[in-house]
């Protein structure tokens, strides 16, 4: 299938490593030109490096760091200096520490709300008027599979980002007359370097090995297995293409079933 992305210009935030990384090769396999953005500017310049060996889209980076009060300054700034306007925004941005609800404290909240939420929705804002002027444009966020089933210990992203799902589908109703389509994907249990993390710190907190903790987790999957980026990647393409164009407000999930709501 045709993608209809080819020269399409793409901004990715978190992209130095896991899901925004694959998303940003997705993309580039289908021509679009791709903006990294993140906190490691050496993994991003070798990530480009490598996006740009295989011919297809062209890849840029930027240092930018959500928890910066900059942020959205220098990330609308280098998307004019370097494409003259944007056609794709994929909001990423890393989870927060695990932890319980008494462990939520006023100054992480606050913390977490900024880099997680504001400074997404922010950023958003800011470049959508450069889509409505050409007509054509799409918001994709990645959040998590806690928006619709809350994971244990990880009461900060249960709370928080489901604060960016009302805003998605809130936005989605404004802007889909201009021919901008913005929704959001919810990975599960998808093999990332935070996904060893949260594994780790699971089997830290009962006292099992990670190995016994993947186990169980696999075996509450209904495909059986943790899912590999390349596969997340591919539905973030499709969600950023132009036959895409008829989905949007939509909260679509990428987790091999596991999620127990309908």
């Amino acid at each position: 299938m045709d993608l209809g992305i080819k020269g399409k210009r793409a901004l990715i935030l978190a992209s130095s490593r896991g899901l925004g990384l694959g998303i940003a090769k997705a993309l580039a396999q289908e021509g679009a030109n791709v903006l990294l953005c993140g906190r490691s500017g050496e993994q991003l310049e070798t990530n480009c490096k490598a996006i740009n060996a295989q011919g297809n889209g062209k890849a840029d980076w930027i240092w930018a760091d959500l928890s910066d009060d900059n942020f959205v300054q220098t990330v609308t700034g280098a998307v004019q200096e370097k494409f003259g306007g944007l056609d794709i925004l994929v909001n990423n941005s890393g989870g927060p520490t695990p932890g319980t609800t008494e462990d939520m404290t006023p100054e992480k909240l606050e913390t977490y709300f900024l880099s997680m939420v504001a400074r997404v929705i922010t950023l958003t804002n800011a470049l959508l008027p450069g889509m409505k002027a050409q007509g054509w444009g799409r918001i994709l966020t990645i959040a998590s599979s806690g928006v619709i089933e809350p994971i244990a210990n990880l009461a900060l992203s249960n709370t928080l980002r489901p604060a960016l799902a009302g805003w998605s589908k809130t936005l989605a109703s404004e802007v889909a007359g201009h021919g901008i389509t913005t929704n959001m994907l919810l990975p599960g249990s998808i093999l990332t370097a935070r996904l060893d993390d949260l594994d780790g710190a699971a089997a830290k907190r009962t006292g099992k090995s990670v190995e016994d903790i993947r186990t169980e987790k696999e075996a509450r999957i209904p495909v059986g297995r943790y899912g590999k980026v390349e596969e997340f990647a591919a539905a973030a393409a499709f969600l950023c293409s132009q036959p895409a164009s008829y989905i949007t407000g939509s909260l679509i999930r990428c987790d091999g079933g596991a999620a127990r709501s309908v």
